[in-house]
């Protein structure tokens, strides 16, 4: 995993209409195996646009609400993320971003991975605009996350792709 800085572009940013994007799927589409843990088990490119005027910082969070655990699974959980931040990069993490724990008790990003033989699972990639930067440690799952981010939500948005293996 990499540690990148953030890499801005020239292009002129609309405020307030929060947009989270990736050039390898689009909203309900089936995510590349490269990305999952049946290929390198990788985050993608992400592409981040609008943040509200106000924002102080960014949250990610990849979940599955499918899963077979009968609860919702936690691929990856960040926090602290530069609000001017465009880009999150293949393998990569944003410099200053905190990496919280999984529900694998990891600090990295897990890939889709749902039992063989399942219907195909939802991946819920969940953009947070916050008003504040958070003091949680790197222990702290989504649960404290999500605690932590109440009343400070300015906008969020979400990306859903889906994952099935065979």
């Amino acid at each position: 995993m990499k540690v990148y800085e953030n890499i801005l572009d020239n292009t002129e940013t609309s405020m307030g209409q929060l947009e989270l994007k990736t050039a390898v799927f689009k909203e309900g589409e089936y995510i590349p195996e490269r990305f999952t843990c049946d290929g390198d088990d990788i985050n993608p490119l992400i592409e981040i646009r609008g943040a509200p005027e106000g924002t102080k910082s960014l949250a990610l969070v990849v979940d599955d609400p499918d899963a077979s655990s009968g609860g919702v699974w936690d691929h990856w959980v960040l926090w602290n993320i530069d609000q001017k931040t465009q880009y999150i990069h293949e393998d990569a993490i944003p410099a200053g971003a905190v990496v919280g724990t999984t529900s694998w008790d990891k600090n990295v990003y897990g890939g889709p991975c749902p039992p063989k033989g399942d219907k195909a699972h939802r991946y819920r990639f969940k953009l947070y605009a916050l008003d504040t930067l958070l003091n949680l440690p790197e222990t702290a799952h989504k649960s404290e996350l999500e605690q932590a981010m109440e009343g400070h939500i300015i906008e969020q948005t979400v990306l859903t792709g889906l994952y099935g293996r065979k």
